[in-house]
């Protein structure tokens, strides 16, 4: 069982939006701090968006705010991540982690986000 798969990634035209998801299982959820990742062609990961356990203290990205919002379903188990605005700049691999004091992090496998005309 996979802890954490992302979905919804593909190629989008510039301005375009897409949401990210990222489904949890087998760990407790509602209990770690998560985060989205992404990593640009010939770049190294970067963070985009954090969010606390109970939905707080969200904290973005200089190159994402007022674009994109992070948010979280508990009772669901899924991470989202709401692109908007969305430019070239904006390609990479997504990745979804979720991480907790004393506790081994979890990161999911990723989906590609293709920003081109």
């Amino acid at each position: 069982q996979v802890p954490l798969v992302e979905s919804g990634g593909g190629l989008v035209q510039p301005g375009g939006s897409l949401r990210l998801s990222c489904s949890a299982s087998g760990f407790p959820f509602s209990s770690y701090a998560m985060s989205w990742y992404r990593q640009p062609p010939g770049k190294e990961r970067e963070l985009v968006a954090s969010i606390a356990t109970y939905g707080g203290n969200i904290n973005y990205a200089d190159s994402v705010k007022g674009r994109f919002t992070i948010s979280r379903n508990n009772t669901g188990n899924i991470l989202y991540l709401q692109m908007d605005s969305l430019q070239p700049e904006d390609t990479a691999v997504y990745y979804c982690k979720g991480t907790r004091w004393s506790s081994p992090e979890y990161w999911g496998q990723g989906t590609q986000v293709t920003v081109s005309s």
